[in-house]
């Protein structure tokens, strides 16, 4: 046998007693933790069916009061939202509750569904993106009934460049401005939106005939 063939078997030996007795030590703990990760694997995998059988059932009650709205059937429809609202899973309560201050506006309560509105734009708890909805859509339903203070709180934040929904948000404060008569701030708002490039073409053909109608009014600019 060579030198070098006995010192391998020195060390396989010595490895196979350090393993016995790391073994020996920590047998029951690496068997424990082993069975532990065992469990954990199985209790996610458990836990993602359920959430998204719970997802599916809950999509499945929001396509179900959709459809509900479609046949104005609105009273049912928000009894079906506000059971999702308070039971559903994901993202569908916000979503539901979204739907309810719509169809109250469907209904014609018109304040009702801004305060339901306001109160989803108001709660932190709701995704940025479903807040700016709900104070679009609360500033929208006060253009031909509330003062410009009551939409310019809720659309202004939303009208500043780059904010996604700016060019409804704008066109709703020109309108409420307009109906008010205070024609300056009307021209700023629809001047605005047709110099905003990245606005929709109908949305700059409807400021475009606003702009003509101030201009029928002498308003030319803001001065």
């Amino acid at each position: 046998m060579s030198d070098d063939s006995f010192i391998r078997e020195v060390d396989e030996e010595l490895r196979s007693e350090r393993m016995k007795s790391i073994w020996s030590r920590f047998g029951n703990v690496i068997i424990g933790i082993a069975v532990l990760i065992v469990l954990l694997t199985a209790g996610y995998r458990g836990w993602q069916y359920y959430t998204e059988q719970q997802a599916a059932k809950s999509g499945d009650s929001f396509l179900a009061a959709i459809e509900l709205s479609n046949d104005g059937k609105h009273d049912e429809a928000i009894a079906t939202l506000e059971e999702l609202g308070n039971t559903g899973h994901g993202q569908y309560p916000a979503l539901a509750k979204i739907r309810i201050a719509a169809e109250l506006a469907k209904k014609g309560e018109v304040d009702a569904a801004v305060a339901a509105f306001d109160e989803i734009s108001s709660d932190s708890n709701f995704d940025t993106a479903l807040r700016d909805i709900a104070n679009l859509r609360a500033g929208l339903l006060l253009v031909d009934t509330g003062t410009f203070e009551e939409v310019s709180r809720r659309l202004e934040p939303l009208a500043e460049t780059g904010k996604s929904f700016r060019h409804s948000a704008r066109e709703g404060l020109g309108l409420v401005a307009w109906r008010e008569k205070r024609f300056k701030d009307a021209y700023k708002w629809f001047q605005t939106i047709r110099s905003d490039v990245a606005a929709p073409s109908g949305v700059r053909t409807r400021a475009t005939v606003m702009l003509e109608l101030l201009a029928g009014e002498g308003v030319t600019s803001t001065e």
